[in-house]
């Protein structure tokens, strides 16, 4: 477990320093004046002033944030604004600064995609196996069919078709675009109930490895990267209309147990395989980070940019020391989520 937990403290640090890196370096492009930049939250373990900013490590891990001077209008440099605080910069400037956070979680995503698929490549969506007496077999499917669409949405991965089978609780019938020999064809599929599993199939089985060249790489690295933006989404859609519960969200205590399940299931394959498993979990942290930094919430850089967008069409700033409330009050909401999510956790875990 000391294992996991350095582990999970690793990808940790580099999941949020990217997010508050790529707000501190567009602030520093646009002469905003970074108060502090810290990583982690309670009491600081270390810290020290470089220039005007102070950077500082905390004790627990649980985020992490880039202060601007004055950013929600409740703080004052020495009384008064200096010529680089927050409210300061022009709107667009505060703007690309917010935005850049969950940007630089999606770009640190893509790069651990791309060496993810560098080394083990990809799975096609290609047909391996009809079931017997399914409705795929009925439909006319064979095994060396390529799937490219399933109702409209493209498929570049073996995991999206899985996704999409996975998430059709209600059995509604699946258009399938295919390729084969060259040619497209299309089909539908009645999937079929499972007593046992509690889920519909399609009755076949996909999955073709890939070993990618140079542009591959590229390529399927970003339709790895866009296949976790849409399970995550799914995912909150999910949480949102009640088809998951509260013992499905994670917080660092969920991710320490799942980094230590996962470690141990590959750690007899060796370094390669403990590293490569540690970067996938990181790039889905990092997606995760990034698309709800962007939901518009109080606190978060999607409420931070709402605000901005209002400013921009109005030609003037909603009035700081309400915009300043309203992300207090966000910020606390959210400190609140933040313990109930750890006592889920150890209860979930260790109770």
């Amino acid at each position: 477990m000391v294992v996991s937990i350095l582990l999970f403290l690793l990808i940790f640090f580099v999941v949020v320093i990217s997010h508050e890196f790529g707000h501190f370096i567009i602030a520093k492009k646009n002469g905003i004046h970074v108060v502090e930049f810290f990583i982690g939250m309670g009491p600081s373990l270390l810290s020290f002033t470089k220039g005007d900013t102070k950077y500082s490590l905390k004790l627990f891990p649980i985020g992490g944030a880039c202060v601007f001077e004055a950013e929600d209008g409740l703080a004052a440099k020495e009384g008064e604004l200096s010529e680089g605080a927050f409210p300061n910069a022009p709107v667009w400037s505060r703007v690309a600064t917010i935005f850049a956070g969950p940007l630089f979680n999606f770009l640190t995503a893509y790069v651990m995609a791309l060496i993810i698929v560098s080394s083990c490549g990809v799975t096609l969506p290609a047909v391996h196996s009809v079931n017997e007496g399914s409705s795929a077999q009925e439909a006319g499917m064979k095994a060396g069919d390529m799937i490219v669409k399933i109702n409209g949405k493209s498929t570049h991965l073996s995991g999206e078709v899985s996704l999409i089978s996975q998430l059709n609780r209600k059995g509604e019938p699946l258009e399938i675009v295919y390729t084969r020999d060259g040619e497209k064809h299309t089909t539908v599929i009645n999937p079929y109930y499972d007593e046992a599993d509690g889920r519909y199939y399609m009755g076949i089985g996909v999955g073709a490895y890939l070993k990618c060249n140079v542009p591959q790489t590229f390529q399927y690295a970003f339709y790895t990267m866009k296949f976790y933006v849409e399970s995550t989404f799914k995912s909150l859609q999910m949480l949102v209309t009640g088809q998951l519960s509260k013992d499905d969200v994670s917080g660092p205590v969920g991710i320490v147990k799942m980094v230590d399940e996962v470690y141990d299931t590959v750690k007899p394959y060796g370094i390669l395989d403990i590293v490569l498993n540690m970067i996938n979990i990181a790039l889905l942290l990092s997606v995760n980070l990034g698309i709800v930094n962007l939901l518009p919430l109080p606190a978060l850089d999607g409420g931070r940019l709402v605000f901005l967008l209002i400013e921009a069409v109005r030609g003037k700033p909603v009035p700081p020391e309400k915009e300043g409330m309203v992300h207090l009050a966000g910020m606390m909401a959210l400190m609140v989520l933040m313990v109930l999510v750890l006592f889920n956790d150890i209860t979930k875990f260790f109770g």
